[in-house]
């Protein structure tokens, strides 16, 4: 919430015509010099920073250089002493005011993600709307956003790296605090933002595919009538539970890949999306309904519409954000704190690897055939994938009918990991469980005395092992965004250094899914297939990773494209991806699989984040075998938001590299 908060700012436009080198750097050296006459004693690293970085957010419209000299000579906090004691009244005042607003944003967005009756136009307009759009604008109109950018500067990312090792926790903490002020964006961009996303967001979240109603060009049905998967995620986790299936599993999994290249292409029909009325055949893309064909047009590039949209939205902030104006520079050096070409440099070094040409012979030998391209999504490594899904489905259905019975069951749940009776029951309180009107999410909480929300789609019939699945992943998060909230020591602090890192405490809970059933895996060379299957899924999606950010570095390069182009272009590169690193270890060319993401719709260059999180997921398992599972998560959430690699080296003594996965999957193959 408060790196939300920090997007926001000036209302006109006429900041950044003005901002520029508006306060002078005669100015800047007055105003230093003043200081340091008056308070010889002063820290002159913080003071010249913290002038030089106020200087650098004044705008004509908050006054006259003179003005800005007098604002510095009142509002520079010269005793350390006083300097700690304002920064805890700014940090109690953050957490009600992030934490309170977080609140009313769950409110004006409840219909919309749980499954809570009919979708109205208001409550669309409600949904979307930004409650904290205007926050900073206004604090900067009263000068809070000075004051603290005075006296609590910002730190570049090189300059937090370098300097991070040798900070106490309170200087880490106050660090993040002048992370909160660096660029002014009017606060109707930031609304128009909300808009583009919400509505993105809308949009996938009723893509459904009744699948009951796909027909093969002979006219057979082959899924049941009652089954309804969202796209992409139902649809990726049904070919993966097809391979259980012996009987008809390549059937369906080769009509779902024919789903997902007419989706990608825009060729699906658009009325049967999220529509029982048709029957569809995939193949042939024949439509029929009673008994007779009918011509139904294709969509009309929506699901590019609104890439297009959001990143129109992205491109009017960007000059409002020097140093950083592109959202590929906020996403990768501001927001996950890693540098993009590092990001691409490292997901190349590990999708090179020859190990994964070994690893697809594997899969190839298992399965007795050649290699498709939905075989990206392998799942006969895991345990389950021998396990009939409707026996699976019949337990996660009995135990779990419904929302309330799964947040029953949630202490039980972390005791099995390790927590102890009351330390389960102190997280577990923190979560509720809520409805999911898509395939589930967890919200966390901003403020201590709120709870995180886990939403889970299920049915009237009981949540099925794919729901199971998909809530343990979430339920991590949540115990994630529970312990990085309530156990920090500093509320500046409070959460993770990436998204990347909550993922990877999803995808530890994930992979316990079963046990956490009672299901115990007896299979011996458990361990060499839970690294094989890793690799396999590590590849995939950094396939799809490497696909995102070449679409958006596309995006900058050609700023007024339509839907139609970037379709074209986004198939183009999909397609390019695949040749150079998948069509060498799965033996197929020119597929354009790799775009089917639907985070690539509704939350843009987010799909990174997945990747480096199996990477920190794996030198987390990597370092946490033969220790407590439990006291080890604890002890390293509960270091906070640092940068991701003083994070990491702090919880496991060693910086973030694919080289370990390497090594491990090569140990796996001999």
């Amino acid at each position: 919430m408060i790196a939300a908060l920090a997007a926001c700012a000036s209302p006109d436009k006429k900041g950044v015509e003005s901002g520029a080198g508006f306060i002078d750097e005669a100015t800047i050296v007055s105003s230093i010099d003043g200081i340091r006459t008056s308070h010889p004693e002063t820290d002159n690293f913080l003071l010249e920073k913290g002038i030089r970085h106020a200087a650098s957010l004044w705008r004509e419209e908050d006054g006259s250089a003179q003005q800005f000299t007098d604002f510095v000579a009142t509002n520079y906090i010269a005793s350390p002493q006083k300097r700690k004691e304002v920064f805890v009244k700014i940090s109690s005042y953050f957490e009600s005011l992030g934490g309170n607003l977080n609140e009313i944003t769950l409110d004006l967005k409840k219909v919309l993600d749980e499954s809570a009756g009919e979708i109205d136009e208001i409550d669309k307009m409600f949904g979307n709307y930004s409650v904290g759009s205007h926050v900073q604008s206004d604090f900067y109109s009263n000068k809070i956003a000075f004051v603290i950018a005075l006296n609590f500067p910002y730190y570049t990312l090189a300059e937090k790296e370098a300097l991070g090792e040798k900070w106490s926790r309170e200087e880490w903490a106050m660090a993040r605090l002048g992370d909160q002020f660096v660029s002014r964006v009017p606060a109707e961009l930031n609304q128009a933002m909300a808009a583009a996303s919400g509505n993105a967001a809308m949009y996938i979240a009723e893509y459904n595919i009744h699948m009951g109603k796909l027909r093969t060009d002979d006219n057979r049905q082959i899924f049941p009538d009652d089954m309804v998967l969202l796209s992409h995620w139902n649809l990726r986790d049904e070919i993966k539970a097809s391979y259980a299936d012996s009987e008809n599993g390549s059937e369906k999994q080769e009509m779902i890949y024919r789903v997902m290249e007419r989706i990608i292409r825009q060729e699906i029909p658009g009325k049967v999306v999220n529509s029982p009325d048709y029957e569809w055949a995939p193949f042939s893309n024949r439509v029929t309904k009673d008994g007779k064909e009918i011509q139904l047009e294709s969509e009309p590039d929506t699901r590019y519409t609104q890439v297009v949209n959001i990143f129109n939205a992205h491109k009017a902030i960007d000059p409002y954000s020097p140093g950083m104006n592109t959202a590929i520079l906020r996403k990768f050096a501001g927001e996950m704190e890693i540098d993009q070409e590092e990001i691409e440099t490292l997901f190349d070094t590990y999708l090179s690897t020859p190990q994964l040409a070994a690893l697809a012979e594997i899969i190839r030998q298992r399965l007795g055939r050649d290699l498709r391209p939905y075989d990206i999504w392998y799942d006969g490594f895991k345990s389950r994938s021998s396990i009939p899904e409707s026996m699976l489905t019949e337990k996660t259905s009995t135990l779990y009918p419904d929302p309330a019975a799964f947040r029953k069951d949630m202490p039980a749940m972390l005791m099995k990991l390790g927590w102890s009776p009351d330390r389960a029951q102190y997280i577990a309180d923190k979560i509720v469980v809520d409805p999911a009107r898509g395939s589930g999410h967890a919200w966390g909480a901003a403020m201590k005395g709120s709870v995180s929300h886990l939403r889970t789609r299920i049915s009237d019939k009981g949540m099925d092992y794919k729901g199971y699945n998909i809530a343990v992943h979430e339920f991590g998060h949540n115990v994630e965004q529970t312990i990085s909230l309530y156990d920090v020591d500093y509320f500046m602090l409070s959460g993770v250094p990436n998204t990347g890192f909550t993922e990877a405490t999803a995808f530890l809970f994930q992979d316990r899914d079963l046990m956490l059933l009672g299901i115990k895996e007896e299979n011996p060379d458990r361990e060499k297939l839970q690294m094989l299957d890793a690799a396999w899924s590590l590849m995939e999606i950094m396939g799809v990773g490497m696909v995102e950010m070449k679409v958006w570095k596309w995006l900058y390069e050609n700023p007024e494209t339509t839907p139609s182009l970037l379709k074209e272009q986004t198939i183009s590169i999909a397609i390019e991806v695949w040749n150079k690193y998948f069509a060498p270890v799965m033996g197929n060319n020119d597929s354009p699989i790799l775009a089917i993401y639907s985070h690539m719709i509704d939350v843009p260059l987010y799909l990174p984040n997945y990747s480096y999180g199996q990477i920190i997921q794996f030198q987390i398992e990597d370092y946490l075998e033969g220790k407590d599972f439990a006291s080890e998560v604890d002890r390293m959430y509960k270091q906070g938001r640092l940068t991701p690699q003083h994070w990491m080296n702090g919880a496991v003594g060693t910086k973030i590299s694919a080289q370990p996965v390497i090594n491990a999957l090569e140990e796996a193959l001999k």
